[in-house]
């Protein structure tokens, strides 16, 4: 994928805990960590939506070796400890996948969708036009999405729940801000207990028979700059002090504008994004940096 390092990480012991959800359960992986580079990129068990591997591979020294971002500084962490709302993008930060390229895939046209959505990710492409083209590829139906829901519910990344609790007993309030859909994410919220109100995503639009009839273009997040314009709404709506993006993307580094984010972290335990961590106030790889930084 175009701009687009595939995530390494060095070797780490994995335990699968059930989390349960009266509307889906998933298994999430609890990890060991073996240092502060160690990350995880996540695998499918084809045979099986409830299950994840650790996808094992040493991490190259010389990757991280030109990041000096790594390590928060006074200033970064005082931002993060005192952060009243903390807004983190849903796929491959939340959620181990990209929610679209998995619904592609479901629907037969993975590659080619992923394809975009590097583009997109990267900001080489206007992300309207990335959104428009990757969806006129395969067409989704609502019977599609439903059954996509039923039979690949999400995979949470390691230590997200964990992390969303600690944040909620600091008392701040947690946002998801998302290119992708309402449809896929409100699993994902429910998992987490985030409000629907506290969600910001596209929403896709079908006909009286179920056809796919595009998406709605209203919604913030549907074009470049959507999740800067989201982030800015939040802040005035609710008067935060210190506000805080989580996000392994361009659009994520975006929300980092005056009105907007106070500061962004960039989240790369399961993309690494070499032109955005670059840009990012702190660059994790794993959610438990970010909690221990809490205490």
């Amino acid at each position: 994928m175009e701009g687009l390092m595939s995530a390494r990480v060095a070797s780490l012991h994995t335990n699968h805990i059930r989390h349960y959800c009266p509307s889906i359960s998933i298994f999430t992986p609890q990890l060991t960590k073996k240092s502060y580079s160690s990350f995880v990129a996540m695998k499918k068990d084809p045979k099986s939506f409830n299950s994840v591997a650790a996808s094992v591979q040493p991490l190259e020294a010389s990757s991280l070796g030109r990041f000096n971002n790594t390590l928060p500084s006074k200033e970064v962490l005082e931002l993060w400890r005192n952060a009243d709302a903390v807004c983190f993008d849903v796929d491959s930060t939340v959620c181990l996948d990209e929610g679209i390229d998995e619904l592609a895939e479901f629907c037969g046209a993975g590659k080619a969708v992923a394809e975009w959505t590097a583009r997109a990710m990267n900001g080489s492409v206007p992300f309207e036009e990335a959104l428009a083209a990757r969806l006129s590829l395969f067409n989704p139906s609502l019977s599609q999405v439903q059954d996509f829901l039923e039979k690949r519910p999400p995979r949470i990344s390691p230590d997200m729940d964990e992390l969303v609790k600690k944040l909620k007993a600091n008392n701040a309030n947690v946002y998801l801000i998302s290119g992708g859909f309402r449809q896929m994410i409100n699993p994902v919220a429910s998992i987490l207990g985030i409000p629907p109100d506290n969600i910001f995503a596209n929403q896709l639009l079908f006909g009286g028979s179920g056809e796919f009839s595009g998406f709605d273009t209203s919604e913030p997040t549907s074009r470049s700059g959507g999740k800067a314009t989201a982030v800015q709404h939040i802040r005035k709506a609710h008067g935060y002090r210190a506000l805080v993006m989580i996000g392994d993307g361009a659009t994520d580094l975006e929300a980092r504008k005056p009105g907007g984010a106070d500061l962004f972290i960039c989240y790369a335990g399961v993309q690494l994004r070499e032109a955005v961590a670059a840009k990012s106030d702190w660059l994790v790889f794993s959610f438990r940096d970010l909690m221990n930084a809490l205490e």
